[in-house]
């Protein structure tokens, strides 16, 4: 058993990980991505794979997003916000 320290219970220093980003990201005509900006510069990119979410619908704003798992110089995963049109970067 491990004993009572008296410690205030709680969350105290722990943050979320892997929280979304914006990024740049310039598409084709089907709205693909197709280069992003990273490091202010403009890198390209080929679409492995793509997937949507549509989820949280008894929520007050639904989650709508299309992801694309990019490569090119790195590897990364995006997505579009459908509601906003905003892009994201999803970190590991």
């Amino acid at each position: 058993m491990v004993k009572d320290t008296g410690a205030a219970q709680g969350t105290g220093g722990v943050r979320p990980l892997g929280l979304p980003r914006p990024i740049e990201v310039r598409t084709d005509h089907r709205g693909w991505p197709v280069a992003v900006k990273l490091d202010r510069r403009w890198a390209p990119v080929t679409v492995e794979d793509r997937w949507r979410i549509d989820d949280e619908w008894g929520r007050e704003e639904p989650v709508l997003r299309a992801y694309f798992l990019l490569e090119g110089s790195i590897s990364l995963v995006v997505f579009k916000d459908l509601l906003s049109s905003k892009w994201s970067y999803q970190p590991p």
